[in-house]
């Protein structure tokens, strides 16, 4: 470590020794509400768009050219809407724990009780997602929908595939932004 590192590093455990009780209490508190407004704005998105994840990000260029890898996408997942051929609709299935970004390519109706069973498929692959479902499992139902795309922002989840890819960088950055909170006066 150099010198002019040690100094930086000296002034910030200085400032933190400063800093009294209440200063101390202030800031955690304070980053205690940016962390509690943050959930509420999500749990607010939620009721509004009906969907549990109102906001997804890309993992895969299965969708190219619709959607590249790393795209933020708003959904919504209104249970009065019919789910409709050409749709781009989010799905879970049973044993995935990562939802799936494709689009309804067919739909089933059932002659007798009139339920709608739908097939969907990656813009960029070759075939159907029937390999991807469940086993034995053919068809999804509206219970398997996560949301339906209803628009994006190109490339800014890459900040997020880029921390689960490469965990220390996000541990860096929480790091960084827990000790700006704390050492940041007001």
């Amino acid at each position: 470590m150099g010198v002019m590192e040690s100094l930086q590093l000296d002034s910030m455990l200085g400032d933190v020794q400063r800093m009294d009780k209440r200063q101390f209490l202030y800031q955690v508190l304070s980053f205690g509400m940016i962390v509690s407004s943050a959930l509420m704005i999500w749990k607010g998105l939620m009721v509004v768009t009906g969907s549990e994840s109102p906001i997804v990000v890309v993992l895969s260029g299965s969708m190219e050219p619709a959607f590249h890898r790393g795209d933020l996408l708003f959904l919504t997942n209104y249970r009065e809407e019919p789910v409709q051929v050409g749709e781009i609709v989010v799905f879970k299935v049973e044993g995935r724990d990562i939802p799936i970004v494709h689009r309804v390519i067919k739909l089933h109706e059932s002659r007798n009780n009139g339920t709608v069973k739908f097939l969907t498929k990656g813009d960029n692959n070759s075939v159907d997602d029937r390999g991807l479902y469940a086993p034995g499992q053919l068809w999804l139902t509206k219970k398997d929908i996560v949301g339906r795309a209803r628009g994006f922002l190109p490339y800014v989840g890459m900040i997020t595939i880029y921390m689960n890819e490469y965990p220390n960088l996000k541990y860096a950055i929480l790091g960084i932004l827990a000790i700006y909170v704390l050492l940041h006066r007001e």
